[in-house]
């Protein structure tokens, strides 16, 4: 039975309330009109998270004007939440103090899971909702245990997290941090459709939003420039661009605002280069041309890992994404025999073949069988 079919089985008991997640976007905006659709009580829900101006205004304002045209044409009200001190605390100085010792982190994922997920479903049991929907290309199961579980598994029904359907939009790699008390109070309507599906329903309901372009900036920033952004809060450090036999061939103008794998025009060569490393301690940045071995690397490990569905047992042969849309590598997962202090439960990924540019401060991403198992940050 799928976590749908038991959704639907209760409908018809009771109507069941939810709090939809309408971003002024066309997939949240579609997620919500499927459940109204579907017999569910539907009150639309807004988070205001970053008010500073990257443009002409603050990025919210127009996304809010968008939503209220969506919750408007469905006939259902339109919360508005400020999560802006939570969001700040919790990602963007995440963002900043990442960027700062040379790493690359991934807003998105911290802000599903300390800010959008958490914070969005606390108001919702607040307010007497059920469940949370948001706009996300994933899917959810319900697995009911026949007999007890054997290892690290939670109590009672689990839940597991599939990839959408659409493998193109799947958004599961910026969801894999969130744990099963977010999950069995969670949906996900449009998991089961692909974007071309999306945007023609959006036609069909008449949507207001059904033609607006997707954002691909900073989530609740705005599309800005990484580099302008840092520049906020990091100052310039120029420095040396060096080969791996300590060759200067340029100069940089602050690690932080480099990451693994980056182009960078310097040399005066035909070939490009590329960012293989970063010496700190020196100010200098590490290049090599593309078909480098330094570019390159079988095993990378990884700290402060979430299961979601319960610790498998190690080692573990599946599939790994080490950034969203790469497509999936197969791997090995165990132990690791690398010690740090602030690291916990660190594990060893061990591909079947070398990959490019794995990063510091991105995430690995586990799958098995189009299930997502979890994943942690890379080291």
């Amino acid at each position: 039975m799928t976590i749908d079919d038991l959704f639907m089985k209760k409908e018809k008991q009771q109507k069941i309330r939810v709090l939809a997640a309408i971003s002024g976007g066309v997939d949240s905006a579609v997620a919500a009109a499927l459940l109204i659709k579907q017999g569910f009580d539907v009150t639309g829900a807004f988070m205001r998270c970053y008010s500073d101006t990257v443009s002409s205004q603050p990025c919210w304002i127009e996304d809010r004007r968008e939503a209220l045209r969506v919750c408007a044409k469905l006939g259902i009200k339109l919360l508005v939440f400020d999560f802006e001190k939570e969001y700040r605390q919790s990602v963007v100085s995440y963002l900043f103090r990442e960027y700062r010792v040379g790493r690359t982190p991934n807003p998105d994922v911290m802000c599903n899971k300390f800010v959008k997920f958490p914070l969005l479903l606390k108001q919702a049991k607040k307010l007497g909702f059920e469940y949370v929907a948001t706009g996300h290309y994933a899917r959810l199961r319900r697995e009911i245990p026949k007999s007890p579980p054997a290892g690290d598994l939670p109590k009672g029904d689990n839940i597991q997290l599939f990839c959408a359907k659409d493998e193109n939009k799947d958004q599961t790699y910026f969801l894999h941090q969130l744990m099963q008390k977010e999950l069995r109070s969670v949906l996900f309507p449009i998991g089961e459709y692909i974007k071309p599906e999306v945007r023609a329903m959006a036609r069909k309901f008449g949507l207001p939003v059904a033609e607006r372009e997707e954002s691909m900036g900073i989530c609740f920033v705005g599309e800005v420039p990484i580099r302008q952004f840092l520049l906020k809060k990091i100052k310039p450090r120029p420095g040396k661009i060096v080969l791996a036999n300590k060759t200067v061939v340029g100069a940089h103008t602050g690690l932080p605002f480099y990451t693994i794998g980056q182009r960078v025009g310097v040399g005066g060569g035909t070939a490009p280069f590329y960012v293989v490393a970063k010496d700190k301690k020196k100010n200098q940045l590490i290049v090599a041309h593309e078909n480098s071995p330094f570019l390159y690397k079988k095993e990378c490990t990884v700290k402060n890992i979430n299961w979601i569905s319960g610790t498998p047992k190690l080692p573990l042969s599946c599939l790994v994404r080490l950034r969203h849309r790469q497509p999936l590598q197969k791997a090995v997962v165990c132990h690791s025999e690398r010690s740090e202090a602030k690291s916990r439960n660190p594990l060893t990924i061990r591909f079947a073949k070398s990959q490019r540019a794995i990063t510091p401060g991105q995430f690995a991403v586990f799958y098995r069988k189009g299930e997502c198992l979890g994943g942690g940050e890379i080291l």
